[in-house]
C-alpha cells in the first residue's frame, strides 16, 4: 500500500509525458496503464496488492463507468440519431443480441463445467464495447462518417442496455445473489430500468435547470460551471440506487435528459466530467492489470485462451455481418465493424459486481475468462485500430465520388467522441 499511490501517479504522469507522441501510433494510453499494473501487481514488483485494494476497484470502477456514460450521452443528439438511425439499429437491435447468444453458446461449449445460466451471463458482461480502446477508429477523419457514427453511437448505447440484462441473468442463475434481493428476473428488470429511468430524468433536469436558470441569472462563477454535470452524474446515480435501480442507467438517461433540455452539446461545460472519467479510467486499467489481469494470466489455459480470441472475433464478428444484411454494406466494411468492438471499462465494472454480489458456482471460471478477454483486447484492438483504421480509408478512398459504395458513402453529422469540445461560441444551439 506504501508506494501504491505513488504508482499510480507516475502512471498517469508517464502516459502524459508522452501523451501527445501516442496519437495515432500503434500503442494506446490503456496499453501502457494495463502494462504498468501488470509490472506493478504482486506477480512482479508486488507494489500494488490485492488486500489494498480489492474493495477500492469497484468503487473506482464504477464512479467511472457513471461519468463516462453520463458524457457520451450527452453528446449524443436525439434529432441526428433519429435521422440516422439505421446503423446504430442494426447493430443494437440485431447485432448485440446475437453476440450475447453466441456468446453464451461458445462459453458453454468451451467450458463444460458452466451452466447456460452462466453462460449466458459470460455473455452479457463481455457484449459491450468501449470504442475509447480502438479511439483511432472513430477519430480517423477519413473513415466514411456513417461507419464512425455508427461504432460510437454502439459503444454508448450498449453499456446501458445490458446493465438490466446482466443483473435478469445474475437473478435467474442465483436467486440468493444480493443483485436479485429475492426478486424475481423480471421484477428485477423492471425496477432497475424504471427507477433508473426515475433516477435520471431528476439528475438531468436538475442540472440542466441549474445551467439554464442560474447561467442566464449570472449566479454561477466560471470555476464551478464545469463541476455541475459531475454532480449531475452522481446525483442520478446515488437516487437511482437508493431507489433500488440502477445508477448506471440513471447516468445515461441522466446524460440524454441533460443534453435534451440545454438543446445542443454541453461542450465544454462537460469538460471536467470528461478529463476526470479519463483520469479515472486510467487508473482502473492500472489496477486491472495489477489485481485482476496479473493473476488470471497466471491460470490461463487453452480454453480460456480460445474463449478470448472467438469473443473478439467470430462471436462479435459473425452478428454484426447478419446485422448489416440487405444494408449494401462492401465486405471490408463488414470486416471493419465487426473487429472493432473493444471490451473495457464495462465489462471490467460488470465482472466485478458478478464477483461481489453473486455467489455463482463457477463464478472463478466467468471472471478469469472475462478479465483475459478484456486483456486480450487492450492489446490487439490497440495494435490494430491505427493501422487498420488507415487501410480501410485507403480502401474506401479508392472509389471516385460518383462511384462511391452507397451505404458508406450517405452522409451523416458525427456525434463528438470523447475528448475537447469546441468553444462554446460555436456549438450549435
Amino acid at each position: 500500500m506504501e508506494w501504491a499511490l505513488a504508482i499510480l501517479a507516475l502512471a498517469l504522469l508517464a502516459v502524459a509525458t508522452i501523451s501527445r507522441r501516442l496519437s495515432g501510433t500503434p500503442v494506446t494510453p490503456a496499453m501502457l496503464f494495463v502494462a504498468i499494473g501488470l509490472l506493478a501487481g504482486p506477480k512482479v514488483l508486488d507494489g500494488i496488492d490485492l488486500q489494498s485494494f480489492s474493495g477500492a476497484v469497484r468503487s473506482l470502477a464504477e464512479a467511472t463507468l457513471a461519468l463516462v456514460l453520463f458524457s457520451d450521452a450527452s453528446r449524443i443528439d436525439l434529432g441526428q440519431l433519429r435521422r440516422e438511425v439505421g446503423l446504430p439499429l442494426r447493430l443494437l437491435g440485431i447485432g448485440l443480441p446475437l453476440t450475447i447468444a453466441l456468446g453464451a453458446v461458445a462459453g458453454a461449449v468451451i467450458f463444460d463445467q458452466l451452466s447456460l445460466e452462466e453462460a449466458l451471463i459470460l455473455a452479457v458482461v463481455l457484449a459491450p464495447t468501449d470504442a475509447a480502446l480502438g479511439q483511432a477508429v472513430v477519430t480517423q477523419l477519413r473513415i466514411p462518417a456513417r461507419i464512425r457514427q455508427g461504432l460510437n453511437v454502439e459503444s454508448g448505447l450498449n453499456d446501458g442496455i445490458c446493465v438490466p440484462l446482466l443483473f435478469a441473468a445474475v437473478a435467474v442463475a442465483d436467486v440468493q445473489s444480493e443483485i436479485s434481493e429475492g426478486r424475481s428476473a423480471g421484477t428485477l428488470l423492471l425496477e432497475e430500468i424504471g427507477y433508473g429511468v426515475v433516477g435520471g430524468v431528476t439528475g438531468g433536469l436538475l442540472v440542466a435547470a441549474i445551467v439554464i436558470y442560474a447561467g442566464r441569472a449570472e449566479l454561477i462563477d466560471g470555476a464551478w460551471r464545469q463541476v455541475i454535470p459531475a454532480a449531475g452524474a452522481a446525483l442520478a446515480y446515488g437516487t437511482a440506487s437508493a431507489l433500488g435501480g440502477s445508477g448506471f442507467i440513471a447516468a445515461f438517461v441522466a446524460g440524454m435528459t441533460f443534453r435534451l433540455a440545454l438543446r445542443r452539446d454541453p461542450g465544454q461545460i462537460n469538460e471536467l466530467s470528461e478529463q476526470v472519467g479519463n483520469v479515472l479510467n486510467g487508473i482502473t486499467f492500472v489496477l486491472f492489470g495489477a489485481i485482476l489481469l496479473g493473476p488470471a494470466l497466471g491460470e490461463l489455459t487453452w480454453a480460456l485462451a480460445l474463449y478470448a480470441a472467438l469473443s473478439l472475433t467470430l462471436v462479435r464478428m459473425l452478428p454484426v455481418a447478419i446485422a448489416m444484411l440487405g444494408s449494401r454494406a462492401r465486405l471490408p466494411t463488414l470486416g471493419f465493424m465487426g473487429w472493432f468492438g473493444p471490451r473495457g471499462l464495462a465489462s471490467i465494472v460488470f465482472a466485478v459486481i458478478v464477483v461481489e454480489e453473486s455467489n455463482l458456482p463457477h463464478e472463478h471460471v466467468i471472471v478469469l475468462a472475462i478479465y483475459v478477454t478484456v486483456g486480450l483486447s487492450v492489446l490487439a484492438h490497440g495494435l490494430t485500430a491505427a493501422p487498420l483504421a488507415d487501410r480501410y480509408a485507403g480502401w474506401y478512398e479508392q472509389h471516385p465520388r460518383d462511384k462511391a459504395p452507397p451505404m458508406e458513402s450517405a452522409p451523416t453529422d458525427d456525434t463528438r467522441v470523447r475528448g475537447p469540445a469546441a468553444p462554446a461560441a460555436k456549438v450549435a444551439v
